[in-house]
């Protein structure tokens, strides 16, 4: 696989001028504040959700409760961050052709009952919503329901960035894709793991 992890961690290749509400498929990566491990752990190669990575994973699929223009595909959240692509379809017809939905994704927990989004109101089919925006209320709302669990109102769940990339091909769009299923199995050598002594010297790069 091609795809460089130690570049599309680190660095916004955010292109300028460009319209970031138009239809396309986009690779997003957020991180935890101060690269903190909220999220679980990952053991032999699988990761495990704690309480607080359920709410992510249910904070992500509610994202299509609000936003109609969107179709989510492969998502992962690791310990301290999460990798997803969001396909943006305000033009119909426009776009991609990809198969959107082969993607791999967290098992949300048996029993786990949070109302993700509760008093917010679907967003109007006819109201075009750029990347920013979505991501914007993803961190918001998972940032909200984990402060109400740990009773900590108004700390930063989230960095304020993020990155994200414009996936242009089909082939680009696979490579993307095995890198977040991979995600867990490559833990032990990811440029955000605490406990690899290389990858902490990147971190604020």
């Amino acid at each position: 696989m091609t795809y460089n992890p130690e570049i599309h961690h680190r660095r916004s290749i955010r292109l300028k001028d460009y319209d970031y509400s138009q239809t396309g498929a986009y690779f997003v990566t957020v991180c935890a504040k101060d690269h903190a491990c909220l999220f679980g752990n990952v053991e032999q190669g699988e990761m495990i959700l704690n309480e607080y990575g359920h709410v992510v994973t249910k904070c992500w699929y509610d994202l299509t409760n609000h936003y109609a223009g969107i179709t989510l595909d492969a998502f992962i959240v690791m310990p301290n961050h999460i990798h997803c692509i969001i396909v943006i379809n305000n033009d119909v017809g426009a776009g991609l052709n990809i198969n959107v939905g082969a993607g791999f994704n967290n098992k949300v927990g048996v029993g786990f009952n949070i109302n993700v989004g509760a008093g917010l109101k679907p967003a109007p089919t006819n109201k075009r919503h750029g990347l920013s925006e979505i991501v914007r209320a993803f961190k918001t709302f998972s940032s909200r329901y984990i402060n109400q669990i740990r009773n900590t109102p108004g700390i930063p769940v989230w960095q304020r960035n993020y990155y994200e990339h414009v996936i242009r091909t089909e082939k680009e769009f696979n490579q993307i894709t095995e890198y977040i299923v991979n995600n867990p199995i490559q833990w032990e050598l990811d440029t955000e793991n605490p406990q690899n002594t290389k990858g902490s010297k990147l971190k604020n790069a």
